[in-house]
């Protein structure tokens, strides 16, 4: 799946949000989005991802939250 898509996925269950840093490490652990080059997701990506997708996800209180 793509790496907003695995955002979404973990957002959704988690009411209060989640930091960028929680967000990589539960990405890669759960094997949700990999990298073409094989490399774990790194937290500039899922910030990239949150800030790209700014109509699906804010950033607010420290944490990454859904919009919807």
């Amino acid at each position: 799946m793509k790496i907003e898509e695995a955002i979404l996925y973990l957002l959704a269950g988690k009411n209060g949000g989640m930091k960028a840093e929680q967000l990589a490490a539960e990405i890669n652990r759960r094997q949700l989005h990999i990298r073409k080059d094989g490399q774990p997701v790194s937290v500039k990506q899922v910030w990239y991802a949150v800030k790209t997708h700014n109509e699906t996800f804010c950033f607010a209180e420290g944490r990454i939250m859904l919009l919807i």
